[in-house]
């Protein structure tokens, strides 16, 4: 990965809607030399993808929570169904292995404390070889998801 990648991604960072052609001027490459880099990143998996980033209070979800995760490794041997069930609930925003006392650290949303409360005893709680949780609700969000200091 030379210079004009590493600029590539972070302006796409900046402004994932920005035109090929708007993306080769800042750049200083032509339009093809950028589209084929910005397609080699994609093949590669570099650029892992393109997201709104949308306020979850606009769409319902006025809570968030990080939710420490631990497995019963006594009674549950599968870690990847674990995870491929824990991938499926949509309410999971976030899901990082982790060192330390827990398993995982979760990110969650959910519409309020009520339905927080419901989705980690009803639902979270439910999953085989899921142990134990704790949770801390989040206060205020200081600096939402950006993008990472590249170069």
């Amino acid at each position: 990965m030379d210079n004009y990648d590493l600029s590539i991604l972070r302006h796409l960072q900046d402004d994932g809607r920005i035109s090929n052609l708007h993306l080769a001027e800042k750049i200083h490459l032509s339009a093809p030399q950028t589209l084929r880099r910005v397609r080699t990143l994609e093949e590669k998996k570099v650029i892992r993808g393109y997201v709104a980033q949308v306020a979850p209070q606009a769409v319902g979800l006025g809570v968030m929570a990080f939710v420490n995760l631990s497995l019963d490794r006594e009674q549950f041997r599968n870690v990847r169904e674990v995870e491929r069930q824990l991938m499926a609930f949509p309410n999971i925003i976030e899901c990082h292995t982790i060192s330390g006392d827990f398993d995982y650290i979760l990110k969650v949303v959910a519409a309020d404390l009520k339905s927080l409360s419901l989705f980690l005893t009803d639902t979270l709680m439910q999953v085989p070889g899921v142990a134990s949780l704790r949770s801390m609700i989040c206060m205020e969000e200081i600096k939402p998801v950006s993008g990472l200091p590249i170069g």
